[in-house]
């Protein structure tokens, strides 16, 4: 396990400064948890006004596989994270070689490839749709009628409902494999859902993790809208096979950092596993006020190797998120469940400001 890095302390001359490959609103939300512990930070990416660039001590404008942009992360950064997934893996391998960086270029490379994604959940037996690779005319013909309808989904660069076409026919699949230029991609077969929830979960270099509670999720044109986080708003065995589910991947990754595992309902009351994020999630920034570390500090602490002692993570009463861009058209909240409460103010009707003193839960780390 490597050493922890410590906020002030020297790292190879400079002082303790934690990099991000990737300067969006995940990479600044990192930028500040990281500040607030007393880090320095920098940031690559090539934008010169990308949202965490601009709050970073240091922001290296350059493309993420140049050279010299790489060198320069290496010589300022005592240790590397990415804040999203698109990041070419290559250049964390470059990275690591080097550096420690987490989440590692083999766990990131499995999440940006849909056939690679969908083998891990196989091999670490968790339930999964039926599904089939198509990658060649050979195994377009040899797909099972049992898989439709389906999705066919590009195996590689969709998010947020792009590159998904939904299929009835073999004449359907045929055209829709055409009209995404014939890449590999799979075809999931389509299921009735109920609903979707996510696990996040906060690995260790040591093997330690941590979960925050199962958040339901609500959906509006292919972008999540709500988050719901309150007891009852996932079953609760549900929830425990969710929460399982997620650590088994975790440890199949050999993980370290935090990890999103997006999961279906179906209306039958089965669960299947949906697709992995290997960064903080949007489904978890409820947890930067209802949750006494939030996705973003746990980010910080596992790329720190600071997650020596024993961690707990409070459910709230009641944590409900609203995504204010993205849909056009606001869904409906959810209703609070009977008998919620602020976690705050115990209030039914909530009227707390953040002067609220945040409820007392075991911390991670030192």
């Amino acid at each position: 396990m490597s050493r922890a890095i410590l906020p002030g302390s020297l790292v190879n001359g400079q002082p303790a400064t934690l990099g991000v490959m990737g300067g969006g609103q995940l990479g600044r939300m990192f930028v500040h948890a990281a500040q607030a512990m007393g880090y320095f930070t920098a940031v690559l990416d090539p934008d010169a006004a990308s949202p965490a660039g601009r709050v970073s001590h240091h922001h290296i404008q350059t493309d993420y596989l140049d050279e010299q942009g790489l060198a320069q992360l290496m010589q300022r950064c005592a240790a590397i994270t990415t804040e999203f997934e698109n990041v070419p893996a290559p250049a964390l391998l470059t990275l690591g070689a080097h550096r420690p960086v987490a989440p590692s270029s083999e766990s990131v490379a499995i999440a940006q490839d849909r056939a690679a994604e969908k083998a891990h959940f196989v091999r670490c037996g968790v339930p999964v749709a039926p599904h089939a690779v198509i990658a060649t005319p050979a195994q377009l013909v040899a797909v099972s009628d049992d898989l439709l309808p389906g999705i066919l989904k590009t195996a590689r660069m969709g998010y947020d409902g792009k590159g998904q076409i939904r299929v009835k026919t073999r004449e359907d699949l045929t055209a829709a494999w055409a009209q995404l230029k014939n890449v590999p991609c799979v075809l999931e077969k389509m299921l009735p859902l109920q609903v979707e929830c996510s696990v996040i979960v906060a690995r260790g270099a040591d093997g330690q993790m941590v979960n925050f509670p199962v958040q339901s999720n609500l959906h509006r044109e292919g972008i999540l809208a709500v988050t719901s986080v309150y007891e009852g708003a996932v079953p609760a065995d549900l929830a425990a096979q969710a929460v399982t589910a997620t650590r088994t991947i975790a440890e199949g990754l050999n993980y370290v950092g935090v990890l999103c595992v997006e999961f279906f309902i179906l209306e039958g009351g089965q669960l299947v596993v949906n697709e992995i994020a290997p960064r903080p999630h949007n489904s978890g920034h409820y947890t930067m006020n209802a949750c006494d570390q939030s996705q973003f500090e746990l980010q910080v602490r596992t790329l720190a190797c600071r997650s020596r002692s024993r961690a707990s993570i409070r459910l709230p009463s009641c944590s409900i998120c609203w995504a204010i861009c993205g849909p056009r058209k606001r869904p409906k909240a959810p209703a609070a469940p009977r008998g919620a409460k602020c976690w705050r103010c115990q209030a039914r009707i909530c009227t707390c400001t953040a002067s609220c003193r945040p409820a007392p839960v075991a911390r991670w780390g030192t």
